[in-house]
């Protein structure tokens, strides 16, 4: 009688013990993950999905929108980030206004360093693209990623095509249409997404421009 009261005691303490870990082990889980969320936030880790940074290459032409980090050697009181005006304008001490927009970094850095030397004895000048705000592509229609996308390097169809993540499966790959404006007119440029996958016609695959917009049916 004595065993069988033991026994009892001892299932219902298992019993109990198993329903307490199961009421803590939410809290648990999220005390033990809650910290590396917090570090990956803290080391700026992208959230997932989303686009690396972009990076324009030295051909690339400034536009209104686009911040402009500007340093002088030595000299960190002028050290500034500038956003370019929408007029292509920025300002930068002693020279005052300069003129950013279609020139290239290279070209303005040139330009900054020139005028300094009037007030600075061998300037050393560096100036660099940190955001584009104002070259950009759109892609709109049956893509997994529909938006607008920087377009400060040489990007072609199927690279643009590939960061909106690709066509959907109800999409009307053979009818796809690039649409640019040009001098107040607008073009309509076909693009087969079928010919270019087989190797044909690989002539359509063309170097998009700023402000064209890939449309998929």
């Amino acid at each position: 009688m004595t065993r069988s009261i033991l026994a009892t005691c001892r299932q219902i303490s298992r019993a109990a013990a198993l329903a307490l870990a199961l009421v803590l082990a939410p809290s648990f889980v999220l005390a033990q993950t809650a910290p590396a969320a917090a570090g990956a936030a803290a080391a700026g880790a992208p959230a997932s999905g989303a686009p690396a940074n972009f990076a324009p290459d030295r051909d690339y032409r400034i536009g209104p929108e686009d911040l402009l980090d500007i340093t002088v050697w030595r000299e960190d009181a002028m050290k500034q980030q500038s956003l370019v005006r929408p007029d292509g304008g920025i300002s930068f001490p002693l020279i005052g206004e300069v003129l950013a927009a279609g020139k290239t970094v290279d070209e303005l850095r040139d330009e900054i360093t020139k005028r300094l030397e009037k007030f600075l004895p061998s300037p050393v000048v560096n100036v660099a693209v940190v955001k584009v705000g104002s070259h950009r592509i759109y892609v709109i229609g049956r893509v997994n990623k529909p938006g607008d996308f920087p377009a400060g390097r040489f990007i072609d169809v199927l690279q643009i095509l590939t960061m909106a993540g690709g066509l959907t499966p109800f999409a009307n790959e053979n009818r796809i249409q690039i649409i640019r404006r040009e001098g107040g007119k607008q073009t309509i440029i076909p693009f087969s997404f079928g010919e270019v996958r087989r190797g044909i016609k690989m002539e359509q695959n063309i170097i998009l421009q700023a402000g064209d917009t890939v449309l998929v049916p």
